[in-house]
């Protein structure tokens, strides 16, 4: 490899590693990459650890490839792809991913399900717990769009199941949105302050 770098692995000192360990390792020079790729099982199978071979891969991810066969990639919950800013400049972005968005949803919607008896006062202040949690994970510089498909979608499924607390009346926007002038909910922030934001140029 033209730069090496030598990762321990604690030997001897009694450290457990968690068994889904993520980690993305980024090579400028392909032949490194599939060194490395090769490489890397027999290396961990040294200390008793296993790669997944259902869950590793290799994604060529450059900006010299924007457009064309660059592709994108899932890590913690994000999607990162390339992108052209305002000033023509490429980036990389991130975005909830689609897979962690539709699963954030479901959990949201079950436990409508489950606590839409709740006073609507108690049953809005959790949302606003689970809105605020969601915020603080996804809320990444670049990621406003997809805060805003959460925070919309979790409101239709709120005016969804407090419309079904009843068979006697229906749920209509009208009282929704007056519902929530009196229990308002929390709007979509960006959490990551911009001189912490992780750079990848």
């Amino acid at each position: 490899m033209r730069r090496v770098f030598h990762v321990r692995f604690c030997e001897g000192a009694g450290v457990r590693f968690p068994r889904a360990t993520r980690l993305v390792f980024a090579f400028q020079w392909l032949e490194d990459a599939e060194r490395f790729f090769r490489v890397l099982p027999k290396r961990l199978a040294k200390y008793g650890l296993e790669l997944s071979a259902e869950k590793s891969r290799m994604v060529r991810f450059s900006r010299f490839q924007l457009g064309k066969s660059s592709e994108r990639f899932d890590f913690l919950g994000f999607e990162f792809r390339w992108v052209v800013d305002h000033k023509g400049v490429p980036r990389v972005r991130r975005r909830t991913s689609r897979k962690r968005l539709r699963a954030s949803l479901a959990r949201v919607t079950e436990w409508l399900k489950a606590e839409r008896h709740l006073p609507v006062g108690q049953l809005v202040e959790t949302l606003n717990a689970r809105l605020r949690g969601h915020y603080n994970y996804y809320g990444l510089i670049g990621n406003y769009e997809s805060l805003c498909s959460f925070f919309n979608q979790a409101k239709r499924l709120l005016k969804k199941w407090l419309g079904r607390r009843s068979q006697k009346s229906w749920m209509t926007w009208e009282k929704f949105d007056a519902l929530l002038e009196q229990f308002p909910l929390e709007a979509p922030l960006i959490t990551e302050s911009w001189h912490r934001q992780m750079v990848l140029v």
